[in-house]
């Protein structure tokens, strides 16, 4: 099932909870799981929000929204751990490790030369932890 076709009857929990899967799959769920034992209400609103109710709209697909959200949090320069979540949810969605790469080449222009190298390390290291995996899964 794609995002698009989350029956918008479901609740926002539901749709939510689909949707983070479709676009983070693990990476998303460790989110989730890591907040078990302190806020386990804010996961329910991490999961009604973002994902039940804008990641779920039109208008945009989640390609382009997975550029928009690897943009903002490089250019924020201070959300490392939740950059390499959506680099990893890019690559889920159909970016290329190149057009990631150039989305965060950009952030130079608009927000600075560190922040640009900090996603461009941020990248690095998901794209070698995917290709880890590969190695591992095909041995």
């Amino acid at each position: 099932m794609t995002i698009q076709n989350i029956p918008s009857t479901n609740s926002r929990l539901e749709r939510g909870q689909r949707a983070l899967e479709a676009i983070d799959g693990r990476a998303g769920q460790n989110v989730i799981d890591a907040l078990a034992d302190i806020a386990p209400d804010f996961a329910t609103y991490l999961f009604e929000f973002p994902f039940g109710d804008i990641y779920c709209r039109p208008g945009l697909s989640l390609r382009d929204r997975e550029i928009a959200t690897i943009a903002a949090l490089a250019a924020m320069g201070t959300a490392q751990p939740q950059l390499k979540v959506h680099v990893e949810a890019g690559l889920n969605v159909g970016l290329t490790q190149e057009e990631i790469t150039e989305v965060l080449m950009q952030m130079a222009v608009y927000a600075g030369f560190p922040a640009a190298l900090n996603g461009l390390f941020a990248a690095k290291e998901v794209f070698a932890a995917r290709a880890q995996e590969a190695v591992e899964a095909r041995t």
